[in-house]
């Protein structure tokens, strides 16, 4: 059976006209031996003449089957179809008939019983049987019917799946080049307000700039990337800020070494440290610390951005939880991860800003079922 079209090959319908004629020659002798002669019929000749008769439908299947995909039973074809069928119905049993009445001589000929009946047992089977042949013909039809709808809803959903795969891709570079954006215009800011004060320092801040935007170019396409990778690049952007901040900023790093080849998005880290010093470290008067922490538990990838800036309230933190950083990254965490991530932004009570993530470290990355589906397009 074709998992693609939904079509029964012949060995599959050979198969099962095998099965059902040992079933009806068990069937049969069990009821001569129960209720007639004993060695009346040998089982021999019974599972001939039951093969006989299933081999036979198995021979007219292949043409039912093509009659129900060129005519099907469905709204606005039942005009045309059920004639067709009607018309299958009597030359389905005809065929049927002769092959069965065809195969018994030859089998009463082997065993020494030939009858030379033949055509005296073709039309009392034909008018006989003729409502289980046509009972048989319906019941091809519907199974036909039934497979060919089972795998155009498979056909479908997997369409579906595919789309929907499509659309989430579409939607975390969405999400991720809004963030590339936000971050180059507010590191050019602080490029522009070095700029009076210390011409060196953001000539040297603009060469970090253009190592950093080189770098975040080579992944604009990629959503995971492994943590050094992100943490490499997040080193890069904390030493930009240091040109600004100087003595004011101190950024360090608790990274667990079994974490460093754990997939994470790509720019996670990067504007969840921007909103530390953006919103916490900037406006303190004295130096501020953030902590940028790793951690595995686990299935499970732990991480924190913490700072000890000035903190916010509740209708403060409720702003910043909707601004371009933390919206985004939320976003992109709940369509990669769906409900196996935790994101908690939090004010600790002893100041300060506190940003933390869990995602699974088992959680194939996206590029990859990505790359699969317009492989298959392409094929």
């Amino acid at each position: 059976m074709s998992a693609r079209t939904g079509v029964i090959g012949l060995r599959v319908v050979f198969g099962a006209a095998t099965l059902l004629g040992f079933y009806s020659a068990l069937l049969a002798y069990y009821y001569v031996t129960t209720f007639g002669s004993r060695g009346s019929d040998s089982f021999g000749l019974l599972l001939g003449l039951n093969l006989n008769y299933w081999y036979a439908w198995a021979v007219v299947t292949p043409g039912i089957l093509w009659l129900s995909r060129r005519c099907p039973l469905e709204r606005g074809a039942l005009l045309g179809s059920v004639p067709a069928h009607l018309v299958g119905v009597f030359l389905a049993t005809l065929i049927h008939v002769s092959l069965v009445t065809l195969g018994r001589e030859g089998l009463y000929y082997a065993a020494g019983m030939n009858s030379g009946r033949w055509v005296e047992e073709f039309q009392r089977m034909f008018f006989l049987n003729f409502d289980f042949e046509m009972a048989t013909y319906w019941a091809i039809v519907g199974l036909s019917h039934a497979l060919r709808y089972h795998y155009e809803a498979q056909a479908r959903a997997l369409t579906a799946s595919r789309l929907e795969t499509r659309l989430v891709e579409a939607q975390l570079q969405t999400l991720q080049r809004q963030i590339q954006p936000h971050f180059l215009f507010n590191t050019l800011n602080t490029v522009s307000a070095l700029m009076h004060r210390d011409v060196e320092a953001a000539d040297a801040m603009i060469a970090r700039l253009g190592d950093l935007l080189r770098q975040s170019i080579e992944t604009v396409d990629v959503q995971e990337v492994a943590l050094a990778h992100e943490l490499d690049f997040l080193r890069k952007y904390v030493d930009i800020e240091h040109a600004r901040f100087q003595d004011r900023l101190t950024v360090t790093f608790d990274i667990d070494p079994d974490t460093e080849d754990c997939p994470v998005p790509n720019f996670l880290l990067q504007p969840l440290v921007e909103n530390s010093i953006r919103h916490g470290i900037g406006p303190r008067p004295g130096p501020g610390h953030v902590l940028v922490r790793a951690s595995r538990a686990g299935d499970i990838l732990q991480l924190e951005v913490r700072d000890d800036g000035v903190g916010m309230d509740a209708s403060k933190l409720s702003d910043l939880e909707h601004g371009v950083g933390l919206s985004n990254t939320r976003s992109r965490l709940a369509h990669l991860y769906g409900d196996r991530h935790r994101f908690v932004v939090t004010s600790p009570p002893q100041g300060g800003l506190s940003v933390a993530i869990e995602i699974p470290v088992d959680e194939p990355a996206r590029e990859a079922s990505a790359a699969e589906l317009m492989a298959e397009g392409a094929a």
